[in-house]
């Protein structure tokens, strides 16, 4: 049995659930057709996407054809939980992007081939709706060549678009294909060129080649509601997109895998998505994960398996599948078994901060409870306490607030307020700076403690590192401890208020009294002494940027540069002409909103904006 891990991509409304349920129904994996409509598909199991009609978290639901079993990664389609589909690109096997036959290339199809694109992932191109009034064929590949890639060849063809009388046929191979081709498979142009022109064979061959490595994409047509073309797509699948890699990797019998999504079991358990690489995992085995903290420190989770479900049933889980497993403590997206030197796609944090309030004062406890449980799950979902019982939230976007929201009054019975987001800022060390204090330190409480350290620059991306310069053993454990773990928690909140990112920070000097000293009195000293290095250092404020592209008219080009221009944006190329141009750049986050408003007034309805995020830069004065 061979296995794929087959992921679905489009832009929100596209059909993305619908298609998972019907490649389940027609291949008798579930016994009824679930509509997104109705609330009752398979994927979409939570309260929250059942009711808004949209896919939140990502799911994993499986099939069998022939001796392939194809396991369907059910992602998101909104901007918002981008996090959510670049973790699961990190396990595929290959893709399914879906388009609307009505709507068609949309600003997030055409961010999502992007990364599809840049990862190589084999990708095939599926045109959903044809049987919807306004389903265009010919018109729509047009744009698909222009807009996404023009590496791509219809491997299908419509009758009567547009009605519930359409239908889908094979295409054959043609002179088309091979021309297609040709542009990427060196072979078929010499054979076309030199000759003799190049057999269906010598197509199919070429086609599964450069659908392999991601070059070239298959495109089908169909209906996920009606059914129509979907059989063409699956077998597409299975004879195109190489099939993971099974059994045990020679010479590593140890499983490596990795965590890439996490959902609540039927008991409140959480259960984490275990993509395996090599080796296998089974129930009571005990298992050791690394973990990258947010502060860019690396732990081991270690637990044995109480729970494991493969996808498809099997008692083991082996190389190239995917289980739901549960270990005691819980498991994290991102958590690695072993070191996976497959794909690992990072992503920038979030970029809007908010302040959450319960309505209920008597719940500000829960509700800081329940926010730190549901960052466990997701590290790229930032909390941590404020003042007067609120809680500081890092998100994407406005429509995961309202997730949040939601979440929190179905899971946890509490009722939340937001307020309005705000972009977030950084700090980083402008130098290095060091402060020390000896024991006994008079403030209003006497700390006997004496502890130095010094504060300096870091690696981009690395975080907050803590280390030691003292001797090994000059204090006990527990002062060590409480000495790292207050470091971490202070620089929370640098010399502006942001937090402090990207510096290292080491233990030049300590000391302790062996009757008196207590790990309070190194908790309460640290945050003096680590804000005095920081404030010799410096700091430098940095805020988040957008990487954007902007398809405009030509018209309408100077006024939309002149626009993105005055909002602060770093314009890095401009090509094109009839019909369109591209602009590209890099804008500041907290502008982007204005950019998005303003745009369609000056270009009549017509531009299309995308944008994911950047690097930070610093604040430029007068900000």
């Amino acid at each position: 049995m061979h296995t794929l891990n087959i992921g679905i991509l489009a832009h929100v409304d596209a059909g993305k659930t619908s298609l998972t349920e019907r490649l389940l129904f027609d291949h008798g994996a579930v016994d009824r057709l679930g509509s997104v409509d109705a609330g009752d598909t398979v994927t979409d199991d939570g309260g929250i996407e059942r009711r808004r009609g949209i896919t939140v978290r990502s799911a994993v639901a499986g099939f069998t054809v022939g001796d392939t079993r194809v396991n369907l990664i059910d992602t998101p389609g909104h901007s918002d939980f981008v996090a959510e589909v670049e973790r699961a690109l990190e396990v595929l096997d290959g893709a399914v992007l879906l388009l609307s036959a009505v709507e068609g290339v949309q600003a997030r199809t055409r961010v999502l081939m992007r990364t599809l694109r840049r990862l190589r992932l084999p990708t095939l191109v599926f045109v959903n709706k044809i049987d919807r009034a306004g389903a265009r064929t010919d018109g729509l590949l047009d744009d698909v060549r222009r807009l996404l890639t023009p590496h791509v060849a219809p491997l299908t063809e419509v009758s009567d678009a547009g009605s519930a009388q359409a239908r889908v046929a094979p295409r054959p191979p043609d002179g088309r294909l091979a021309e297609a081709l040709a542009e990427v498979d060196p072979d078929v142009l010499a054979a076309l060129v030199d000759g003799p022109e190049p057999t269906a064979r010598d197509l199919a061959a070429a086609l599964a080649a450069r659908t392999a490595d991601g070059s070239f994409h298959p495109l089908f047509h169909g209906s996920a509601l009606g059914g129509q073309g979907v059989a063409e797509l699956v077998e597409g699948l299975v004879t195109l997109v190489p099939a993971a890699a099974g059994g045990t990797a020679a010479g590593s019998p140890e499983p490596r895998g990795t965590v890439f999504a996490v959902r609540p079991g039927p008991a409140g358990e959480r259960r984490a998505y275990l993509r395996l690489y090599a080796g296998e995992v089974r129930p009571r085995r005990r298992l050791t994960f690394l973990r990258r903290e947010s502060d860019g420190r690396t732990t081991e989770v270690s637990g044995r398996v109480t729970r494991l479900d493969v996808v498809g049933g099997d008692a083991t889980l082996t190389a190239g599948n995917i289980a739901a497993v549960t270990v005691p403590g819980g498991l994290r997206v991102g958590d690695r078994l072993g070191e996976p030197a497959d794909r690992a796609p990072r992503f920038a944090p979030p970029t809007l901060q908010t302040l959450v309030r319960a309505r209920r004062p008597e719940q500000a406890g829960p509700l800081r409870s329940a926010l730190l449980a549901l960052a466990d799950r997701d590290p790229l979902l930032h909390a941590r306490p404020a003042a007067s019982g609120t809680t500081t939230l890092l998100l994407y976007g406005e429509v995961q607030m309202e997730v949040l929201a939601a979440t929190l009054a179905e899971e946890f019975g509490i009722e939340a307020e937001f307020a309005p987001g705000r972009v977030r800022l950084l700090e980083r060390p402008a130098g290095t700076g060091e402060a020390a204090e000896e024991m006994p330190w008079l403030d209003r409480t006497r700390y006997w403690a004496t502890i130095g350290l010094r504060v300096g620059p870091g690696p981009y991306g690395s975080g907050a590192v803590f280390g030691y310069e003292t001797e090994l053993g000059a204090l006990p454990r527990a002062f060590h401890q409480a000495v790292e773990e207050t470091v971490h928690a202070a620089l929370t909140a640098g010399l502006t208020g942001a937090a402090v990112t990207d510096c290292r920070v080491t233990l030049i000097r300590s000391g302790f009294n062996s009757v008196l000293s207590t790990a309070a009195d190194f908790r309460g000293l640290t945050p003096i002494v680590l804000r005095r290095a920081l404030a010799r250092a410096g700091t430098v404020l940095y805020e988040p940027y957008l990487t954007f592209e902007a398809e405009v008219p030509p018209d309408a080009l100077a006024a939309v540069t002149g626009l993105l221009a005055s909002l602060g944006a770093d314009i890095t190329g401009t090509a094109g002409g009839e019909p369109a141009w591209f602009v590209t750049g890099e804008l500041p986050a907290r502008r982007a909103r204005e950019a998005e408003l303003r745009l369609p007034g000056l270009t009549r309805g017509e531009a299309v904006w995308s944008s994911r995020p950047g690097a930070d830069r610093p604040v430029k004065p007068g900000r």
